[in-house]
């Protein structure tokens, strides 16, 4: 599981970035602040199974019955408008984000940056045009990426050496681009009942737009709510986007403030508890403006990006594998030890198999921890399911 944080220079990304893993990186009000892409991890938050069972138990990473399951996190390289073209870092750019599952478009919302990423007045600057810019440097790129080929994937097709869809396939493999794809987009457009070598300009335009859409996915962080003097831009934005508004500065400023025992704060609350007395009048200040912040965003939506893009666009689910599932426990008694990420529809020896290849190989059954029934290798699971898995052959 990769994320990707993108989008033009001095919006928030490193910001966002260091807020989310608590790594410290780079943060500067110029281009290219990030050069070589950070990678760190955050986690995505949902409810741990153990609120299921009544039950309380010591994991760093269930707190309260709030369970964070570790995911990766990239911050590449600014952008700036003609990246497919190897403007700025624009190759390496896309090289880095080639890497991620889904997106997350980091937007100034309150508009202080012009195009390039340099300072202007808030408000001045359309945040719709970041989204438009960065939307058609993917779509200009994937298209490169066909039109290189495409004259030489007609002649394998009319040799009968490829089919149309193996062969867009092969074109895209290094994207994760999978088969059935392409098969659905060609469908969609009605493209497969029309010759290749009918196909227009714009066919393969649209054909290379729906398939950027589906193979990477992308969210609309809207940053820097906390600037913004009217939130309403936010509205225009949703009506062709998935969008959540974002203050990364102000969760930056929660998690350190947490970190440093001076509050009670889980990343995704909706508030926060003073727990020092000793707060001097600067850091009573601070978190008195985030307290503005979030009774206008509700929360800083830095947590809520990353699930929204998580479960929401890549459709994923939490399951808890154990090793015993009487005591819900692996085999040193820890209780519910670990939770896996599965794609929604992902079976019983799916799961087996992100735990180790031998598991998968020798699948037996496996058992629903919370109804004690036995299930077999293409039982779909569903989100919080509790598994053990059986197998003839140990993990190695």
């Amino acid at each position: 599981m990769l994320i990707g944080l993108l989008g033009k220079a001095n919006v928030g990304k490193s910001t966002f970035f260091s807020a989310a893993t608590e790594t410290a990186v780079p943060i500067g009000n110029y281009p290219f602040t990030t050069i070589e892409p950070n990678v760190g991890v955050t986690y995505v938050r949902t409810k741990c199974a153990c609120k299921h069972f009544g039950i309380t138990h010591q994991n760093e990473l269930c707190i309260d019955g709030i369970r964070l399951v570790p995911v990766k996190l990239i911050d590449v390289a600014g952008l700036v408008p003609g990246a497919h073209e190897g403007k700025g870092l624009g190759n390496k750019f896309l090289d880095d984000a080639r890497q991620a599952e889904v997106l997350i478009h980091v937007v100034d919302v309150a508009g202080t940056t012009d195009i390039q990423g340099q300072p202007v007045p808030v408000g001045t600057h359309d945040p719709l045009e970041d989204i438009a810019f960065v939307e058609n440097e993917f779509d200009q790129w994937f298209k490169q990426i066909l039109d290189r080929e495409w004259q030489k994937l007609l002649r394998e097709i009319t040799q009968k050496t490829t089919n149309l869809v193996d062969g867009i396939t092969k074109r895209f493999s290094g994207l994760g681009v999978k088969e059935f794809q392409v098969s659905e987009i060609l469908k969609e457009l009605n493209l497969h009942a029309k010759k290749p070598s009918e196909w227009t300009d714009s066919d393969i335009f649209d054909f290379v737009k729906k398939l950027r859409k589906k193979t990477k996915p992308v969210l609309v962080a809207a940053n820097k709510a906390d600037l913004c003097k009217d939130l309403s831009i936010v509205d225009k934005i949703k009506q062709n986007n998935h969008v959540v508004i974002c203050s990364a500065e102000s969760e930056l400023l929660l998690r350190k403030a947490s970190k440093a025992g001076l509050i009670k704060y889980v990343p995704g609350d909706s508030a926060f508890e003073i727990k020092s007395q000793s707060l001097n009048p600067q850091q009573k200040q601070a978190l008195d403006l985030v307290k503005v912040v979030l009774s206008k965003t509700r929360t800083t939506g830095i947590q809520e990006a990353i699930n929204h893009a998580v479960f929401d666009l890549l459709k994923f689910i939490t399951v808890y594998p154990v090793e015993d599932e009487a005591k819900l426990s692996n085999k040193d008694g820890v209780i519910l030890p670990d939770a896996r990420l599965l794609l929604a529809g992902s079976n019983a020896k799916d799961l087996a198999g992100t735990i180790h290849a031998d598991l998968a190989k020798g699948f037996l059954f496996a058992i629903d921890a919370k109804t004690k029934l036995r299930i077999s290798a293409d039982h779909i699971l569903q989100d919080g399911d509790v598994v053990k898995i059986v197998s003839s052959m140990s993990r190695g």
